[in-house]
């Protein structure tokens, strides 16, 4: 059979996409207040005018020490009318929307939200100088029917499709990596045990939210550091997954914002531009050789997680998802002819909403994202993530995860 055309409509799940595009969830930095505001509908209209298939809009955390910090949005009864106006506008663009369900465990900051973070283990956290504290029994039958009741409510206010996050060392990945749990009990030990989480979060929202959108998990093909969640581990949890039938779709997804957010990112690391944006003792933190090796310069390529990705495609049958420096329109079809579904682009249509257009009427043949990760540091100026760079005659999103 020949491959798709990624510009062609399709399907995901019950849900018609207009092509197989996918904005990749990227932290937009335009809630101040936990609230959809007119920037931030104005952020996801942009990609969405220009022909991106579906976009995702980051971060939605499913209880408040769930939050990165204290100014993400938390889906509630109070939030629902504004991420109700959000669908409607991204939908009148003849786009889809996704909403990425999450908590965000170890990477929360505790002192932000005002609440001590939890993960599988108890750790120190270095983004609060906090003890993050182990999750009991009762938080993760909390957690789990708060994906639940988030889940009902992206439903009620049109989302079309539901993206649990598992990857980046949030907190389902806590639980998946063996050097960030270590607990005796049913929830640590075996990677059976690890997954059960995963499993039981995407198996009460399935049974929720039924075939009335499509559900999708992110998740991770490696780590970058050692007591991460592997390649090998990440493949086996994707074939539990895929063996509860929980799922329409995999985005496949690498790095962890604990220890290795570079590993996601890769190319250039702006260390000064981010140290620079971060509070006091952050910044002081960065100086040290520890604090430096945090962000980790690896190599920009095209695609660079094809070959773990591949992996994947060739043990399971569920749809992927392939993301991870996806910028030019050959990629993309390349993409399509190995067997993936669907493509995801973050930092290429930040710096040119448009893109995806302009790529299906062949008036480029890339993007013009140099991969410099200017765009990193700016999540949390003023304004909201950005790319500080113009495409000539383009326009990049003005004020990534």
């Amino acid at each position: 059979m020949s491959a798709p055309d990624v510009f062609a409509p399709a399907t995901l799940g019950p849900v018609t996409l207009r092509n197989r595009t996918v904005k990749a969830a990227t932290f937009e930095g335009r809630s101040p207040h936990g609230q959809v505001t007119d920037e931030l509908i104005d952020y996801h209209l942009a990609p969405a005018r220009g022909g991106i298939g579906l976009t995702t809009v980051a971060y939605l955390a499913v209880a408040p020490e769930g939050r990165t910090h204290h100014e993400q949005i938390v889906v509630g009864p109070d939030t629902l009318a504004g991420l109700s106006r959000l669908t409607d506008a991204v939908h009148e663009t003849g786009a889809a929307i996704a909403g990425q369900v999450g908590h965000a465990g170890p990477v929360a900051n505790g002192r932000s939200n005002r609440v001590h973070a939890i993960a599988a283990s108890a750790m120190p956290s270095p983004l609060s100088m906090q003890l993050v504290r182990a999750a009991s029994e009762a938080d993760l039958t909390r957690v789990t029917g708060a994906y639940v009741t988030a889940a009902r409510t992206l439903v009620r206010a049109g989302f079309d499709v539901l993206e649990l996050h598992m990857a980046h060392s949030y907190l389902i990945s806590s639980f998946l990596a063996p050097g960030l749990n270590r607990r005796k009990d049913r929830w640590g030990g075996s990677l059976e045990n690890r997954a059960r989480l995963a499993r039981q979060v995407a198996r009460a929202v399935r049974e929720e939210v039924g075939d009335e959108v499509a559900v999708t998990a992110k998740l991770s093909l490696g780590d970058g550091f050692r007591g991460g969640v592997t390649t090998d581990i990440g493949l086996e949890v994707a074939r539990l997954l895929e063996s509860d039938g929980t799922l329409d779709a995999m985005q496949l997804s690498g790095g962890s914002s604990l220890m290795n957010p570079m590993y996601l990112f890769r190319g250039d690391v702006p260390l000064k531009e981010f140290a620079a944006s971060m509070p006091l003792p952050v910044r002081l933190g960065m100086r040290t050789p520890v604090g430096r090796s945090f962000l980790k310069s690896i190599p920009f390529e095209e695609a660079y997680f094809l070959d773990k990705a591949l992996r994947f495609r060739e043990a399971l049958s569920t749809p992927l998802m392939l993301l991870g420096g996806i910028n030019r329109r050959d990629t993309m079809q390349r993409a399509m002819e190995l067997g993936f579904e669907y493509v995801a682009m973050g930092r290429a249509v930040l710096r040119e909403p448009d893109l995806v257009d302009r790529l299906r009427r062949e008036e480029v043949a890339q993007g013009a994202c140099i991969h410099c990760n200017l765009c990193m540091p700016t999540i949390y100026a003023a304004g909201g993530t950005h790319c500080p760079v113009r495409s000539p005659g383009g326009v990049g999103l003005t004020a990534a995860s």
